[in-house]
């Protein structure tokens, strides 16, 4: 039943291990953050989308749209409605107020978290309830062709599937996603998010060139992802007079091993064992998939320094934020280390969000 007014939202994400795995077939374990994109949709008698979010210069467009049409932030929203018509939902006109909590440009899939609560708006007020993962697929589309970031499902299935208080064992093969029960604070830690504010760039082909990497990767090694491959020092050695490939692939490969172990400490309770995992899924980042910028490497070295037990760079790279497992009696020492490291080094100073596994997407009211 179609309604003429409701309210929506989804989370942010941060991915805790196991970061470009989602388009290679593999494995990741990332969760819903308790920052949220809200948006109050009311229908309109026509076919018109106006879109208003505080900060930003209103967008409007005609359902369906093309790709290309609207451009800026818009693209998000205009996306998701495109991709919803292709998808066979009569999309109608409808007033969107959006507002954000998710912080921009931080790889916390602040565009994502918008995509998919316009998403759930338009379907909402159309009386049309599809599946989470045909919902995650059809805002990947809308990411993909519309908005022209070739991004895999990891965001998407997170923000659509995640519970409160678990993490999201996401397996890209056979697209689902697990609970993992996650308790920090009965360990005496905390999930601390360190943002850079050094903002990521997604789309400007540093991300689609990686994937490409990854993708002529498994040509060579004749599999359709690099999830087939079984015996990684085999595939190293026969990529291994193409450096730069070899590389990439390197970092997935040994990333999925590193995903599955974490999984398991994490089941078994022992949460504080997953922090050298953490930092090592980081050192592959930078000196494999080459995806790290020197501020979020500062962060890294200096959070370890300061008593994390782990961390590591998260979402696509090239800036954006940092994801620390640490004491909760160190989290001060913690930020003050990196504070001062960041602007000894001329940096912005970094910004600190503790958080838990919060629940996924959904209509408020």
């Amino acid at each position: 039943m179609s309604e003429s007014r409701g309210t929506w939202s989804a989370p942010g994400r941060v991915n805790l291990i196991g970061d470009h795995t989602d388009y290679n077939g593999g494995f990741a374990l990332p969760f819903a953050l308790p920052l949220r994109t809200t948006v109050t949709a009311t229908r309109r008698d026509d076919r018109t989308v106006v879109a208003r979010s505080g900060g930003h210069a209103a967008i409007e467009f005609e359902v369906p749209g093309t790709p290309g049409e609207v451009t800026g932030w818009g693209a998000y929203v205009a996306g998701a409605a495109w991709a919803l018509a292709e998808a066979g939902v009569d999309v109608p006109g409808a007033d969107l107020e959006i507002a954000s909590e998710v912080p921009l440009g931080a790889g916390l899939s602040s565009s994502h978290s918008l995509e998919c609560s316009v998403a759930l708006a338009l379907t909402g007020l159309a009386g049309v309830e599809l599946d989470p993962t045909e919902l995650a697929k059809i805002v990947q589309r809308a990411e993909n062709e519309y908005a022209g970031s070739p991004t895999g499902l990891l965001d998407q299935m997170t923000i659509l599937h995640s519970r409160a208080r678990h993490l999201s064992f996401f397996d890209a093969r056979a697209l689902t996603v697990e609970p993992v029960a996650c308790d920090p604070a009965a360990s005496g830690l905390e999930l601390l998010v360190i943002d850079s504010n050094a903002p990521h760039q997604l789309v400007d082909g540093a991300y689609a060139s990686r994937r490409h990497a990854c993708e002529a990767a498994a040509r060579r090694l004749g599999v359709e992802t690099l999830r087939e491959v079984e015996d990684v020092d085999a595939a190293l050695v026969a990529l291994a007079d193409d450096p730069e490939t070899q590389r990439r692939a390197r970092h997935v490969l040994t990333e999925n091993h590193r995903v599955l172990d974490a999984v398991a400490l994490v089941r078994g309770g022992r949460l504080a064992e997953i922090g050298p995992l953490l930092t090592a899924s980081h050192v592959s980042m930078r000196d494999d998939f080459e995806n790290t910028v020197p501020a979020v490497d500062l962060i890294v070295e200096t959070a370890i320094e300061g008593g994390a037990l782990g961390a590591r760079m998260t979402g696509g790279g090239f800036g954006g934020a940092v994801i620390a497992l640490v004491p909760v009696v160190r989290r001060v020492a913690v930020e003050r280390a990196v504070t001062t490291a960041a602007l000894g080094a001329g940096l912005t100073a970094p910004s600190y969000l503790p958080v838990v596994p919060s629940p996924g997407a959904g209509r408020d009211a």
